[in-house]
């Protein structure tokens, strides 16, 4: 059995933590660069709203956004309240924060409409071929995954990835000047709540990880979380790369509505 894990500090400090996750913290974090350090932001940054890559962004990472309650529920679904710790731990977090998530879809369409994206085709439209990649992992690891290595994934190194990219749009001033000042606090909502300096929720979410697992925890099972986190990384970069290769126009739903009175 592993000895049991207490943080030795802040929550938001690495070196709070044993230095097993310290490690898996420092190895994935070169995959997660790619992801924060990616070209796309720059793009979004100093285009003009209503650019191929805006839009193929807002769409395809859209069914992250539209299910991203349904992996912590699908989380929430492994605990067992009294049979441990990390069960405890985990199902009061998963619960206070489903509810936390309930209005980051409606937030995501008023970002995408000031960005010049209808609501219909965030609805609607055709995702962009390869950034279902995301979606996809995040649906296998909350479904089939451990507690751990769902929360690992999803709740430590998507919001804490998105967090990292939402504060490079959010803290830019160019980037707030695309939008009407009129409708500008509504649009930018959804990047506001993600870009909070203060978010502790990734942070948590690596708490509870180490609370499931303990203080000393089998080198094959750390490899395992570690895997799970880079994987996650690696599909944001996927999509990343999906919205801003060349000569890749998403067809939305007007543009099928037009063909279909062609």
């Amino acid at each position: 059995m592993s000895m049991r894990f207490e943080l030795t500090g802040p929550l938001a400090d690495v070196k709070s933590y044993p230095q097993w996750t310290q490690d898996l913290v420092g190895e994935c974090d070169l995959v997660k660069q790619t992801v924060v350090e990616h070209e796309l932001w720059d793009i979004m940054r100093d285009s003009q709203p209503g650019r191929d890559c805006t839009t193929n962004f807002m769409i395809g990472i859209w069914p992250v956004i539209e299910r991203f309650p349904g992996y912590m529920a699908q989380s929430l679904l492994k605990t067992r309240y009294g049979r441990s710790n990390g069960d405890d731990l985990a199902r009061r977090w998963l619960v206070r924060n489903i509810r936390v998530e309930q209005n980051h879809a409606e937030y995501w369409l008023n970002w995408a409409e000031g960005a010049g994206v209808p609501r219909q085709d965030v609805l609607s439209g055709m995702v962009p071929n390869g950034t279902q990649v995301l979606a996809n992992w995040c649906e296998e690891i909350s479904g089939r995954g451990s507690l751990a290595a769902s929360l690992a994934a999803v709740n430590y190194a998507v919001e804490g990835a998105t967090g990292d990219w939402s504060r490079i749009l959010y803290d830019s001033e160019s980037y707030a000047a695309q939008f009407p000042e009129s409708s500008r606090r509504g649009s930018l909502r959804w990047l506001q709540l993600h870009a909070a300096y203060d978010d502790q929720h990734p942070w948590e979410a690596l708490e509870i990880v180490c609370t499931i697992m303990g203080g000393a925890p089998k080198a094959a099972e750390v490899a395992h979380i570690a895997e799970c986190v880079k994987r996650s990384y690696t599909a944001m970069r996927i999509l990343a790369d999906r919205c801003v290769q060349p000569g890749f126009v998403l067809e939305t739903s007007e543009n099928y509505r037009e063909a279909a009175a062609a």
